[in-house]
């Protein structure tokens, strides 16, 4: 007869309650799962780094803690150069964004059409006694009858409103200064570990791996940290280059507030699709203040400038990488964002780079055999 013993019941279940409470505790710790993904990164980043110091005959314990001082030198030095004429513009746009909400809605009132019904004004509802109904034995014949206003909430009201519980649900870690400081701590002792020896964490992944399926393992682990270090590369040179071009960009246009702006733009490239589309929005309203024509070439700009982007500037700095479906990237973004708030935004991209390298190469060309569907192409951004 064929069954299961005790013993294979036993290890089953312990397999399965193992498997689940691994699961509750990365839901548990799931800002700190989270985070670390994201300090390995960036230490794949420092390794490709030390891997150049390396050439100088620098160590790489050495070599990486270097390149991230090199790395946070450079930020700072930037941040000290750019930080008064940020401080200065970031008050402005405090002050002078909610003004161009403003003039956008009076401008969307002023236009016949749907639009205008639903942005802004009063609501004027007539109470239960009408002017078209009889006048009852407590009301005066002669006199107007009883008009409830209702005030609508303004278009600022209802953007302030849906902001700030938007914030809430992306930005709860901004709460605590500690918090804060806690996970960039725990990022850069990670990247700088990761960075210094990848080789032994490498070998660690390989011993969960049955021998015979090593090779094959240490194939796709290899090619999920280049992705990713190509990835993340490549998305900090397009930072700087988006962040600098919307900055030229906007002061050529006369727009207020232009280096905030480009900043804000450079800083938000980080987060691929979502990011542009949210650094746009500001820079529009901000145009909007001098008029509608000019919010509308500020439009077409961060267009222009994320087509030169997407189809000149990435394909050129990431020759080899992998492919990722822009549908399929909006839809990761959305669930991670939706349950793990502005850190699943920002990882969403590379973790579905790492879910697609073995799908593509255990299954496509391992099972399927379909070789030309895992060579190297360029991955969105």
């Amino acid at each position: 007869m064929v069954g299961w013993r005790s013993g294979d019941v036993l290890r089953a279940t312990a397999l399965v309650t193992s498997y689940l409470l691994a699961l509750a505790l990365a839901w548990t710790a799931r800002e700190i799962v989270l985070t670390a993904f994201l300090g390995v990164l960036f230490g794949l980043a420092v390794g490709a780094g030390a891997d150049q110091l390396t050439k100088l005959r620098i160590p790489r314990g050495l070599g990486a803690p270097l390149v991230v001082l090199a790395f946070l030198g450079a930020l700072f030095g930037v941040g000290a150069a750019l930080a008064p004429t940020v401080h200065t513009q970031a008050i402005e746009l405090r002050t002078r964004v909610p003004e161009a909400v403003d003039r956008i809605e009076a401008w969307v009132n002023a236009r016949p059409g749907v639009a205008g019904l639903f942005l802004g004004g009063r609501e004027v509802a007539a109470s239960s006694s009408g002017a078209s109904a009889p006048a009852t034995s407590g009301q005066v014949k002669g006199r107007a009858p009883v008009v409830a206003v209702t005030p609508v909430p303004t278009l600022r009201d209802r953007i302030t409103e849906q902001l700030s519980g938007t914030a809430r649900y992306l930005f709860p870690f901004l709460s605590s200064t500690l918090t804060v400081a806690a996970g960039l701590f725990l990022i850069l002792v990670l990247a700088i570990y990761v960075g210094a020896d990848p080789a032994l964490y490498h070998m660690g992944l390989m011993h969960l791996f049955p021998h015979g399926a090593r090779a094959r393992a240490g194939v796709v682990l290899t090619r999920v940290a280049t992705v990713l270090r190509k990835w993340l590369v490549t998305q900090l040179v397009a930072m700087v280059v988006i962040g600098v071009v919307s900055t030229l960009t906007l002061l050529v246009l006369g727009v207020k507030a232009a280096v905030a702006l480009g900043v804000i733009a450079g800083l938000l490239e980080f987060v691929p699709t979502v990011g542009p589309i949210l650094a746009a929005v500001p820079a529009i309203a901000m145009g909007f203040l001098d008029s509608p024509e000019k919010a509308l070439t500020v439009g077409l700009a961060y267009l222009v400038i994320q087509q030169l982007e997407g189809h000149v500037l990435i394909p050129m700095l990431m020759k080899e990488g992998m492919d990722l479906p822009p549908a399929l990237t909006i839809v990761a973004q959305a669930v991670m964002a939706l349950l793990f708030g502005f850190l699943g935004l920002m990882v969403a991209v590379p973790l579905l780079a790492v879910v697609i390298v073995p799908i593509k190469l255990l299954y496509v060309e391992g099972v399927v055999g379909d070789v030309e569907a895992v060579e190297p192409e360029t991955i969105s951004a």
